[in-house]
Order: structure tokens, then sequence, then C-alpha cells
């Protein structure tokens, strides 16, 4: 598949293989997923930007998932429109534009990890300490945790495609349906010496995904005890009803980070590699609007309240 005469800052991207049956009917799932990512997500921003009901500190850390999903959605789904409505020999990319790419792509898998530990430690104090809620998480708090999520993602993730930026490049084929941390390192020649790379890249993932499961595993766990010690059958059943949310998105995300992770490592599974990539990046941005908007009460409420509105108006 390599090709020689490719000008040297060219990629090839090997895309989503579909046979030329289906390249319509995937095209136009991919769109339509796509369409439902944005009008969800954007709707559920405005809807809480415009509730003075929901101006709450735990919708705030949630519009931080909404636009993270709009971000990751918008860096990858278009890419792999434009390469199902081309052939194999002209999905081409410049290498800066694939190696932004991976920094984004891998910037928005980040920021999820960051953004849900933040809300976890919301819901402790809420649920943990509620007579202190109001001065522990002022405005001020909300704003420092979320840029703190943010910045502690981008710095994460600049070292890591930095790492692989650098490596002189004797490949020109990427073997993914779009660019990422992993994919940039397989274009490295052979004779490079990786093992830095091995080593922040292995410190990544376990800083990552050690303090993100760890503290999420911490707070729930104190939250379960609390309740389990009450007898407040209220308060443990609104409990229950906004850590399930927050756990099964959560739940989702850790396994889809494992099987991407897991499955670079075995070149013979590159099919089941790309289906879990674009699960990860596509199915979850379409599903956390839906879980939010249909569990949380409030947010359901504020819903109802809109479309009673309109048709009152009407």
């Amino acid at each position: 598949m390599e090709n020689q005469s490719r000008p040297e800052d060219m990629l090839l991207l090997e895309g989503l293989q579909v046979s030329t049956q289906t390249s319509v009917l995937s095209f136009s799932l991919l769109l339509l997923i796509y369409i439902f990512i944005m009008l969800t997500n954007i709707s559920l921003l405005i809807l809480i930007f415009s509730s003075r009901s929901l101006e709450q500190p735990m919708y705030m850390f949630l519009c931080n998932m909404s636009i993270n999903d709009v971000f990751g959605a918008t860096i990858v789904i278009p890419h792999m429109l434009k390469g199902l409505l081309l052939l194999n020999s002209e999905r081409s990319m410049h290498y800066a534009d694939c190696a932004f790419q991976a920094l984004c792509v891998h910037l928005h898998a980040s920021a999820s990890h960051t953004v849900l530990m933040i809300m976890a430690f919301d819901r402790y104090v809420a649920i943990c300490n509620p007579l202190r809620y109001a001065t522990i998480m002022t405005k001020r708090m909300v704003v420092s945790l979320s840029v703190t999520a943010w910045a502690t993602a981008f710095v994460l993730v600049v070292i890591l495609v930095g790492l692989s930026v650098r490596l002189s490049r004797c490949r020109s084929v990427i073997l993914n349906p779009f660019c990422d941390n992993a994919s940039l390192f397989k274009l490295s020649c052979d004779n490079d010496s990786v093992l830095i790379n091995n080593i922040y890249g292995l410190g990544y993932t376990v800083v990552l995904l050690g303090s993100s499961i760890g503290s999420v595993t911490i707070t729930y766990l104190k939250i379960a005890i609390l309740c389990l010690s009450s007898r407040n059958k209220v308060m443990n059943s609104r409990a229950l009803q906004t850590c399930t949310t927050h756990l099964a998105v959560y739940v989702i995300l850790l396994l889809s980070a494992f099987i991407i992770v897991i499955l670079h490592r075995y070149p013979d599974l590159s099919s089941h590699r790309k289906v879990a990539a674009v699960l990860g990046h596509v199915a979850l941005p379409a599903l956390n609007p839906v879980i939010y908007g249909l569990q949380i009460k409030e947010v359901r409420h504020s819903i109802v309240s809109v479309l009673y509105k309109n048709k009152v108006t009407a």
C-alpha cells in the first residue's frame, strides 16, 4: 500500500473499509449520527444556559461534557464522511493535519475522563456534604475545576503527540479511519529510539486511567457507604439516580478506552480496533446527551417545559 511517489508530507489514510454496495448506507448512517450528536448536545447546552433552574454546578459540568462531545465528533466524523466518498488512493492528508487531528482526538478522550472526574467530585460534595455544598461549589470553584480538567488533558496530550511527531518517518500509510498517536508512532523508522515514547505512553495511560478509576471508585464507595447507613429514602433515591447515570457513562467510556488500547497491540485484529475506535468517538457523544437528558429529572422537566411553552405559543 506504500506509495513512494507520494510527497513526503502527505499520508494515505486507510479509512473505513466498506464495500461499494454499503458505502452509501454507511455514509447516510454516519451523517445522521453526526447531525444527531450536534443537535442533541447543542440543544442541551442552550437549555442549560437559558434556564435559571439549571444554573447549578452539576449542569455547568455537564456543559463541559457536551462541548467535548461536539468537539470530538467534529474532529473525527467529517473526515470519515469525506473518506467514504473518495477512492482508497485519494484518501490523503498532510502530516501536519494528521498530527493536529491526533492531538484533538486524544484531547477529546482525555478530557472525557477528567470532566467525569470533576463531575464525580461534585456528586460527592452534593451527597456527602449537602450543607456545605453551596460554600464549596462556588462559581469560582466550578470554573477552576473546569479549567483544570481541560488544562491537564491538554498538557498530557501535547507531550504525548509531541514525542511522536519528533520521530523520523519511513512509512506513509495510516492504518486507521482517522489519525491518532498510535498511528503517528507506527510511521516511525525501525532504527529510531522510541524508549521515551514507550515510557511516557505507559505513564500517560497509567496516570490518566489510574487517577480516573481511583477517584471515581473512591468517590462512589463513599457515596454508597453513606446511602447504606442512611434511612432517608428520598436522598438515597436521588443519589442512586444521579450516580447511576454518571457511572453508566463512565463504564462505557472506560471499556471503550481499554478495548482501543489493547487492540492497538494486535495488528491481526485491526478491523476490530477500527470498529472500537469509531464507536468510542461516535457512539459515546451520541449516547451522553440522551442518557443525561432522560435520566436527570431537572433536565427532563426543563425539556417538557420548553416544549409546552412552544405548543402554547403556536
